[in-house]
């Protein structure tokens, strides 16, 4: 692992018709939460589900990063990892989070979450560093 440059992917989470400044939003403030404001993810991820959302496909266009879509096996494969769990989206979706098991799944090998998931007013956002896919 010498020389290879860590990943971190921004995990959101969010409702259907949400808008991309409300995803960038929910993205700088997980960065601000982790102390790296003003750095940028080396991906955008969410489930695969929702990752035809107009607003996901923009946000991770204007943030210049590309995007991932996690499908249900890997948000649940990363389960034990979680530092949020949320059984209201559980029942909704299938799993108990889409954010940090979105960046969890997305960052790779030796994925850790940079903090618990942080919630705006219509998305959520985790940061997970790893080792890449």
């Amino acid at each position: 692992m010498a020389g290879e440059k860590a990943v971190m992917v921004a995990g959101v989470g969010f409702r259907r018709g949400t808008s991309a400044a409300a995803i960038i939003e929910a993205v700088q403030a997980a960065l601000a939460d982790a102390g790296r404001a003003g750095q940028k993810p080396d991906a955008l991820a969410t489930a695969a589900f929702k990752a035809d959302e107009p607003a996901f496909c923009e946000a991770a266009e204007k943030l210049g990063v590309p995007l991932v879509a996690v499908t249900t096996a890997k948000l649940e494969s990363v389960a034990e990892k979680l530092l949020t769990r949320s059984e209201r989206v559980k029942d909704a979706v299938g799993t108990a989070s889409v954010a940090e098991a979105a960046a969890l799944a997305a960052a790779g090998r030796n994925a850790r979450l940079a903090g618990p998931r942080v919630a705006t007013k219509s998305a959520t956002c985790a940061l997970a560093i790893g080792d890449g896919p």
